[in-house]
């Protein structure tokens, strides 16, 4: 048959008024005027087309006998398309697959926007829904293979020591010190470095205090004897703790490249170098300015708090947050940094004439930093009507823009939270009685069924990537 004859079968429909549908075995007559009214949809754009190849573009099969088009789609949905043709309105049951008609109205060329006010709001809920809850079973499903992985890692740590001299004993010692909680020794080695980090930080505190502080031969203000001796007493401890723990790791290479290793070593080296740099400088004299750089790093003994981590779960868990959530702290400091150029610069125009504390842009910036972020010392305020305003603005503003980006920080760090106590639940049930005889404890199920399931998302991902190519190629097909 020729392209024009076809147009001529093409106009003879529409002068009849009718056209036949078969939508996988649901056969209906449909009026022209009707299918017209929509002509951006597929069964309008059916009655423009010029030739054969164009109405196979559009659907799945013709019958030139009966003058049939043919769709091999579900005719339990057609029913639906139906009744916007003659409505104008769609309308979802409740029983329907959201996504499911979704992808139907989408290859019939129907915009959701024709979904009536009465389905609306429950049809665009229940498509938000699974969203949320795809994200918890994500977030639990990511908690399972991460402590898996990382109990396969301690697993395989904790085997390294099996056929070495005394391996039994180093691996007790190895979970007594690097694993607080897993037995009675590795609780009470935990309790006395914390009270020993403790001690180290009150001390400096109160050695800053000039009832504590007491002088020297040359007048200058000197430590108390009493807390000199407090710290050399922590400095043996953490280095012991640290000798201790690289004598029995499994693996010496990859010793240091644990953070918390790292805090460890971080924790006694400023006290080694100033005790090098005060003998330096009784030596030669002229390198007296190199006692200023013994103090500097006297300062960095604030830094033992950090020790802490290795015995907190909190503190772990935080570390981790804020290692894979700089995207969201990132977009937090923006859009400070955006409020407090716009608002200073405010700010610095109303008041300058007024207010000595802000007559220059980075005296506005300290102001609108402190008045951004709630805090608000008081050392610098407004004194007129418009400089009022602005500050309220700016606070309003600073609250919104703290409060966006915190529940996302917040869901990550319940998910680490969750992970890290898994993890730390998984590592106590393990057995190292007399060598290694038990697996840990791990729901194989899950970590498969994750697997696959990550393999399933990125191949729909892949076929959902382009829309309009997957409809033309259902339509060809």
């Amino acid at each position: 048959m020729t392209g024009q004859s076809l147009w001529d079968l093409s106009e003879a429909n529409v002068e009849d008024g009718e056209i036949r549908i078969n939508v996988g075995g649901f056969k209906r007559r449909l009026r022209s005027h009707t299918l017209l009214r929509f002509p951006e949809t597929r069964l309008g754009r059916l009655l423009l087309c010029h030739s054969r190849e164009a109405i196979l573009e559009l659907c799945d099969d013709y019958d030139d006998v009966q003058r049939e088009f043919y769709f091999d789609r579900n005719p339990e949905l057609f029913p639906y398309v139906l009744h916007f043709y003659h409505t104008g309105k769609l309308h979802v049951m409740a029983e329907l697959c959201v996504f499911s008609f979704s992808q139907e109205i989408e290859y019939w060329g129907i915009n959701e926007f024709f979904i009536d006010s009465c389905c609306s709001y429950s049809y665009h809920g229940r498509k938000v829904e699974p969203e949320q809850e795809k994200w918890d079973e994500q977030s639990d499903q990511e908690s399972t293979t991460s402590s898996f992985d990382e109990i396969l890692a301690f697993y395989n740590d904790a085997s390294k020591f099996d056929g070495q001299p005394l391996g039994n004993f180093r691996r007790q010692l190895w979970l007594a010190l690097d694993n607080p909680g897993y037995s009675v020794l590795s609780r009470v080695f935990s309790v006395l470095s914390i009270l020993v980090v403790l001690g180290s930080i009150i001390t400096m505190c109160l050695n800053s205090l000039p009832d504590f502080q007491i002088p020297d031969s040359q007048g200058n203000p000197g430590e108390d004897p009493r807390f000199e001796i407090v710290e050399h007493f922590g400095i043996a401890w953490f280095t012991f703790e640290l000798v201790a723990r690289f004598a029995v790791a499994p693996d010496f290479l990859k010793f240091f490249k644990n953070a918390l290793n790292l805090i460890d070593l971080m924790s006694i080296v400023p006290f080694y170098i100033t005790l090098v740099v005060n003998l330096v400088v009784e030596s030669t004299p002229t390198l007296a300015n190199l006692g200023r750089v013994a103090q500097v790093l006297r300062l960095m003994r604030i830094f033992r708090i950090l020790k802490l981590a290795r015995h907190s779960t909190g503190l772990r868990s935080l570390g981790a947050t804020l290692k894979y959530s700089y995207k969201e702290v990132g977009l937090l400091l923006l859009y400070l940094s955006v409020g407090i150029s716009i608002f200073s610069v405010v700010a610095y125009t109303i008041e300058k004439e007024e207010n000595e504390g802000l007559a220059t842009i980075p005296a506005c910036w300290w102001w609108a930093t402190v008045s951004m972020t709630t805090v608000g010392y008081g050392d610098v305020v407004p004194g007129t009507t418009a400089g009022k305003l602005t500050a309220s603005a700016c606070i309003l503003a600073g609250i919104l823009v703290v409060v966006l980006p915190i529940t996302l920080i917040f869901n990550k760090f319940s998910h680490f939270y969750r992970r890290q106590k898994q993890l730390e639940s998984a590592m106590r049930s393990c057995d190292f009685g007399d060598g290694m005889k038990e697996v840990p404890s791990i729901n194989l199920r899950d970590y498969y069924a994750h697997k696959v399931k990550s393999l399933m998302a990125s191949l729909t991902n892949m076929s959902r990537s382009s829309p309009s190519e997957l409809s033309l190629n259902d339509s060809l097909h």
